[in-house]
């Protein structure tokens, strides 16, 4: 496979307004998609309608001009543009399928900081972009090979906005939950991360019957992910505490991914929610083949735990388009990662916050019994993590003495646990978990590894 120079494991993402997210790119980008829709490289059905591309996006200031951008790009190439404003990520998944558009383009950089913006795109049926089609827009953005395609007249795209979008996405999620029951009697608070489900999100569990007590529902473009959200949940712990609330639900900013936080305040892991999660559906019937999808990231607990319930665990690298790839080839419904991602193919294509917390809360109805209690399924493998920002992704296979005491640290491990040394696929940072069984020893083995591999990179940027 072509190495990648735009794209990551999740689009386009970086500082906005810094090189490659620039409105030169966005435009660039739009241009490029249109042309691959226009040609039918997305592998579109109905070659005889009028081309349109759904755009939606997050809530930060630079959406604005990169919504733009994107947008004259694809009308320059005679597609059209449905604009949909702030909306979860899921939500134009959703709306692409919903609408029957050939393509969907969110732009979001997730759980970041304000600064930094980015560029996902979903194929006709709420997919990402495989890779090949990835590379073959990455081509065609930084080549001239459209350069001369200038439609002209009546032949010339056009936008328009799409009113009811957050509607018909409100409606979509209520179907996640159980028919003829309600949240009546429940209380929650919801932590919209200042992000694309300030509005949806709420109105959800208003009218599933839920109390709500809302924070992070003002966004004001810069505030997003500020201190609140999903890897910020100190401020939703608080308030499930004084509120007496019978859980917490914290998104991130295009609300992708969720934290949960019990009715005592502590926080669920993501691993447990998918434990959890998973029994509920193999009781109902609802789990295919008996197994799930979750990354190298997610602790060995959770594979132990799982098999003593007959559920299979496969695991994928790292990235929620990933977790899917294999979910489709496996032809399994249900997956995700413990960062909060969850995926459920019976209603969505992508991982979608939301549906998991339906899900989740569905469960608690059904239980009766505090989130709490049904969340003791097992302990965490002790596990030591390090996420250090690097000056550039140096090729492991030139970190030498690295691998040396990589080698050397399986060594210890005796295979009573494991190692993984990775780049992030959305920031320029390095990445090292390492799970066994002493913490003392785990903790060491993580410093001295992040050390030498921070020497070797540095020495060869």
């Amino acid at each position: 496979m072509q190495e990648r120079i735009l794209f990551g494991t999740d689009g386009i993402r970086g500082k906005a307004n810094v090189y490659p997210m620039t409105v030169e790119v966005a435009l660039a980008l739009g241009r490029g998609l249109a042309y691959l829709v226009s040609t039918g490289r997305l592998g579109l059905s109905d070659q005889g309608h009028r081309k349109r591309i759904v755009i939606g996006k997050d809530t930060r200031l630079s959406g604005y001009c990169f919504e733009q951008a994107i947008a004259a790009g694809i009308c320059s190439m005679g597609v059209d543009v449905m604009l949909v404003g702030p909306l979860p990520t899921p939500g134009i998944a959703f709306i692409t399928q919903s609408m029957r558009a050939d393509a969907g383009i969110v732009v979001s950089a997730s759980h970041n900081a304000f600064e930094d913006n980015g560029i996902k795109i979903f194929c006709q049926d709420g997919f990402k972009l495989p890779d090949a089609i990835e590379l073959e827009l990455e081509q065609l953005i930084l080549t001239k090979t459209i350069e001369s395609i200038r439609p002209t007249g009546v032949s010339i795209g056009k936008a328009r906005r799409i009113e009811d979008a957050v509607g018909r996405y409100i409606v979509y999620l209520k179907s996640a939950f159980p028919n003829l029951c309600t949240l009546d009697g429940m209380r929650i608070v919801l932590d919209c991360a200042h992000g694309a489900a300030y509005r949806v999100a709420p109105q959800v569990l208003q009218e599933l019957g839920a109390e709500v007590i809302t924070l992070g529902d003002d966004p004001d473009g810069i505030n997003i992910n500020n201190k609140v959200g999903s890897l910020y949940p100190e401020a939703a712990q608080a308030l499930v505490l004084e509120h007496k609330a019978d859980l917490g639900i914290a998104l991130d900013g295009d609300a992708d991914r969720i934290k949960v936080i019990d009715e005592k305040g502590q926080i669920i892991s993501g691993e447990i929610l998918l434990a959890l999660i998973s029994i509920y559906l193999k009781e109902k019937g609802k789990l295919q083949k008996n197994a799930i999808v979750t990354t190298d990231m997610s602790n060995l607990s959770l594979d132990l735990y799982l098999r003593t319930k007959g559920v299979a665990v496969e695991r994928v690298s790292v990235g929620d388009r990933y977790v899917v790839e294999r979910m489709r080839q496996k032809k399994l419904n249900w997956g995700g990662e413990e960062s909060g991602h969850l995926i459920f193919f019976d209603q969505g294509t992508t991982g979608d916050g939301m549906v998991g917390a339906l899900l989740l809360l569905a469960l608690l109805k059904e239980s009766k019994k505090p989130l709490s209690e049904i969340a003791q399924l097992f302990k965490m493998v002790p596990r030591a993590i390090r996420n250090v920002p690097v000056p550039k992704k140096v090729n492991f296979d030139k970190l030498i003495r690295s691998s040396e005491v990589i080698k050397e640290i399986e060594k210890q491990l005796a295979g009573q646990g494991r190692i993984l040394a990775r780049y992030s696929g959305t920031e320029n940072k390095l990445r090292v978990l390492i799970e066994g069984l002493k913490q003392d020893q785990l903790e060491e083995m993580a410093d001295t590894l992040t050390k030498i591999m921070l020497e070797e990179i540095n020495q060869a940027s």
